[in-house]
């Protein structure tokens, strides 16, 4: 298994960064990778536990499988994800004060070894991007 971990934090309260950050469908807005859309809500809460999301740039789509408000999002690829045949990922939220540590970690394990080492600087890099792009989109709108 590769492993990638991402630290980022946002100087917004916890309760308004993980609403921010589960709202799926609010991606479009934030993340520039496309257009992001809820294909199907979760049972409890619409974008907790069963909750799947799509990504059309990637033809990717993810499924919420653990789901703790304001604390822990965890989701697995359900679909696409080349070069990936196993990925899951987890994202925490821990309250520094005023401010919020988000904490992305993924493993996944490469269709060919060969592409660990790679698949991981390209993952460290898009997900760097994405959680800076995240936190200034936190912090304007806390």
């Amino acid at each position: 298994m590769n492993r990638v971990e991402i630290e980022r934090v946002v100087h917004a309260p916890r309760d308004t960064v993980f609403a921010r950050y589960t709202d799926h469908a609010g991606w479009s807005d934030w993340a520039r990778i496309g257009r992001v859309a809820v294909v199907k809500h979760g049972a409890a809460d619409p974008d907790g536990v069963g909750c799947v999301r799509s990504f059309a740039l990637f033809g990717l789509r993810e499924e919420v499988m653990e789901f703790q408000r304001p604390q822990l999002m965890a989701y697995r690829i359900v679909r696409g994800g080349f070069p990936f045949t196993h990925h899951r990922a987890r994202v925490t939220f821990e309250a520094r004060g005023d401010a919020t540590r988000v904490v992305w970690h993924t493993e996944f394990q490469p269709r060919l070894a060969i592409l660990g080492g790679a698949t991981e600087r390209v993952l460290r890099a898009v997900f760097s991007r994405v959680l800076a792009r995240f936190a200034r989109y936190a912090e304007r709108s806390a």
